[in-house]
C-alpha cells in the first residue's frame, strides 16, 4: 500500500510525456481540419521525418565535436523544423491544394498515399531496420520511500514536457494576438468570407501545413532521443493515435488537441502499467468510442452550425 502514490507518480508522469507528444502532433491534424475540413494523414510521416533528420543532424555534428549538449540538442531541433517545414508546404501543394474542390474522399486518398509514400521515400534513404540514436541526457530524477518503489523520472522526459509546454503556450499566444493568427481564425470559420476581407487564404493555408509540420518535428527529435531508436514506420501508429487524441479532445479545436493528447497519453500509459501492455491500444481507443458516444463533437469541440 506504501509503494502505491509513488507507482501512480510514475505512470502519470509517463503519461504526461508521452501524452505531450500526441499533443504537439495533433495540432497539426486540427489546425489543419479547422481550416480546410480535411484531415492530413501523412502528418504522422512528417514527424517521423522530423525524428531522421534530427538524427542525421546528430551523425554530422557527432556527439563527440565538443559543443555542449543543449546546442546539439538545439541545433538539431531548427534544422529538423525547418527542413520539416518545407516538407509540410510540399505536402500542402502537392497532395492537397490542387484538390481543394474535389470531394474529401479523394483528398483523403491522396493524403494516404503521400504517407505511403514518405515511408517508402525514407526507408529507402535510410534503411528499414531501426536506427540507433546516441543518448545525449542521460540521467534521472530519483525519489521515493527508502526501500520501497523508487520513482524514475528520466531527464529527457522532463525535457519533453517543458519543450511541449512552452511551445503550447507560445502557439496559443500566436494564434491569439499575432496577424496570421488572426487571419487563421477567420479562415476557420468562414474560408470565403475571409478570402472576400481580402485574406490570402492560400498563404495562411500553407503556413498551417508548415507549422502543423514543425511542431510535429519537434516532437519526432524529443521522442528519438527519449527511446533511443527509430524507423520509417513509426509515423504510422503515432499519428494513428494524434489523430485519435485529436478527435478526442474535439476536431478543430488547438487546446482540444492538447487535452485530447494528455488524457490519451495517460490512460494509455494507465492501460498498460494496471492491466497489460497488450490492452493499451484498446483502452485508448475504446476511450475514444466513449467520448464520441456521449459527447460527438469531442471534450472541446463546438458542434457546426450549418448557414442556410
Amino acid at each position: 500500500m506504501s509503494d502505491l502514490i509513488p507507482q501512480l507518480v510514475q505512470q502519470l508522469f509517463n503519461g504526461l510525456s508521452l501524452g505531450a507528444i500526441y499533443a504537439l502532433i495533433a495540432i497539426g491534424y486540427t489546425m489543419v481540419y479547422g481550416i480546410i475540413g480535411m484531415i492530413n494523414f501523412a502528418h504522422g510521416d512528417i514527424y517521423m521525418i522530423g525524428a531522421y533528420i534530427g538524427l542525421v543532424t546528430l551523425s554530422a555534428v557527432g556527439v563527440q565535436s565538443g559543443l555542449p549538449v543543449w546546442a546539439i540538442i538545439a541545433l538539431m531541433l531548427v534544422v529538423a523544423v525547418a527542413i520539416t517545414g518545407v516538407y509540410g508546404f510540399v505536402v500542402e501543394q502537392v497532395a492537397y491544394k490542387p484538390l481543394r474542390s474535389s470531394p474529401r474522399l479523394v483528398a483523403l486518398i491522396s493524403a494516404i498515399g503521400m504517407s505511403i509514400f514518405l515511408q517508402n521515400w525514407v526507408a529507402l534513404g535510410q534503411g528499414a531496420r531501426d536506427m540507433a540514436v546516441p543518448s545525449l541526457i542521460p540521467g534521472a530524477l530519483r525519489f521515493g520511500s527508502e526501500g520501497g518503489f523508487e520513482v524514475y523520472v528520466p531527464y529527457s522526459r522532463i525535457l519533453i514536457i517543458a519543450v511541449a509546454v512552452v511551445l503550447m503556450i507560445a502557439l496559443t499566444l500566436y494564434i491569439q494576438h499575432s496577424r496570421m493568427g488572426r487571419a487563421s481564425r477567420a479562415c476557420s470559420q468562414d474560408m470565403h468570407m475571409a478570402n472576400l476581407l481580402g485574406i490570402d487564404t492560400n498563404r495562411v493555408i500553407s503556413f498551417t501545413f508548415i507549422l502543423g509540420a514543425m511542431l510535429a518535428a519537434v516532437g519526432g527529435v524529443l521522442i528519438a532521443l527519449a527511446v533511443g531508436k527509430l524507423n520509417p514506420f513509426i509515423g504510422f501508429i503515432a499519428g494513428i493515435k494524434a489523430f485519435t487524441a485529436a478527435v478526442l479532445g474535439g476536431i478543430g479545436s488547438i487546446p482540444g488537441a492538447m487535452l485530447g493528447g494528455v488524457i490519451l497519453g495517460v490512460a494509455e500509459t494507465f492501460a498498460a502499467a494496471y492491466i497489460s501492455s497488450e490492452y493499451k491500444d484498446i483502452v485508448a481507443f475504446g476511450l475514444l468510442v466513449l467520448i464520441l458516444l456521449v459527447r460527438p463533437t469531442g471534450l472541446l469541440g463546438k458542434p457546426e452550425v450549418e448557414k442556410v
